[in-house]
């Protein structure tokens, strides 16, 4: 892989953030030293001039596109309009302007979200199509899937060499630890860190605890989406995943388990479940481009955990 990075000149939308700072750390690791991590507040990738600035000034070999304008259930309550907008406009316009210029290669990161609310399970690729997604989070979900159309179609009529991932719920350090906008992980952690600090006899849980997810440490989604990069030539989707469904209600007690919280769980049945279930068939990935991830569910957790523990407060 050292050969293929070396002399590649590599933009990473979102390389600041929590995966990016990951997927950055990964490239240096496999020999690319030319990598550019463009900030918001230089170029607003909802912007076609600041698209087409970025594209200028950096020149590119290869994009990969992680920005995203993302949160949990209760962010996308909030802001449906906002998350389809910006999503929308931030790939649609770094794949178009991309094309113009000549880009070697873009990849581009969607979301587990984009599946049909009622998907079988395990998801597998050819069933993305197969319905709506689940409410909650369709119009994130149906933006990023429209990188996947976009991808196709340019690769149809133009050549263009894209490739379109779809990762499930991630997790690990660096993760948002803000309960108003973070996904599930970080907020059990959070809220049993700080139960149990403060001598606190219940905590309040969203739901039911009936949904499952399949969640992904961080390091392992990084070391795929480079595998992909480096690998990987198609524009068919290709989910990564780490093989294992657990339900919401399980997670709780092995974070809390963990944590060394013993108080009450409190589930409250009024708050939305999200989709009813998630579990991932990362075969493919396997097939494409050798990724199988590599981190258990539990010791990512800990290791989780123990990053949040080591933040001054305020958290």
């Amino acid at each position: 892989m050292a050969s293929f990075w070396s002399d590649k000149r590599v933009v990473v939308t979102g390389g600041a953030g929590f995966l990016g700072s990951f997927v950055v750390e990964q490239l240096r690791t496999k020999g690319c030293r030319q990598i550019i991590v463009p900030r918001s507040r230089d170029y607003d990738l909802v912007e076609m001039e600041a698209v087409r600035r970025l594209y200028a000034d950096t020149t590119p070999d290869v994009l990969i596109h992680l920005a995203a304008r993302v949160g949990g259930i209760g962010a996308n309550q909030a802001n449906p309009g906002r998350f389809f907008y910006e999503n929308l406009m931030m790939g649609s316009q770094l794949i178009e302007i991309g094309r113009q210029r000549g880009l070697g290669k873009l990849v581009a990161i969607g979301t587990i979200c984009a599946y049909p609310k009622f998907a079988p399970i395990p998801f597998q690729e050819d069933d993305i199509w197969a319905g709506y997604p689940e409410e909650t989070n369709a119009p994130y979900g149906l933006a990023k899937k429209m990188m996947l159309v976009q991808s196709q179609a340019y690769r149809q009529q133009y050549g263009f060499n894209s490739i379109v991932l779809f990762p499930v719920n991630l997790y690990g350090p660096h993760d948002n630890f803000d309960l108003q906008t973070s996904h599930v992980i970080p907020a059990l952690i959070r809220k049993c860190v700080e139960a149990r600090d403060t001598g606190a006899s219940e905590i309040v849980l969203w739901g039911d605890g009936t949904p499952t997810r399949e969640f992904l440490y961080v390091e392992d989604a990084a070391e795929g989406i480079v595998l992909a990069a480096d690998q990987y030539d198609g524009s068919e989707p290709v989910n990564l995943a780490a093989g294992r469904e657990i339900s919401i209600r399980e997670l709780a007690a092995l974070v809390a388990a963990e944590v060394g919280y013993e108080g009450a769980m409190v589930w409250d049945s009024t708050r939305p479940n999200g989709q009813p279930r998630r579990g991932v068939d990362a075969s493919l990935a396997k097939q494409r481009f050798g990724f199988e991830a590599s981190t258990p569910l539990r010791d990512g957790i800990i290791r989780t955990i123990a990053w949040y523990r080591a933040q001054p407060a305020p958290r």
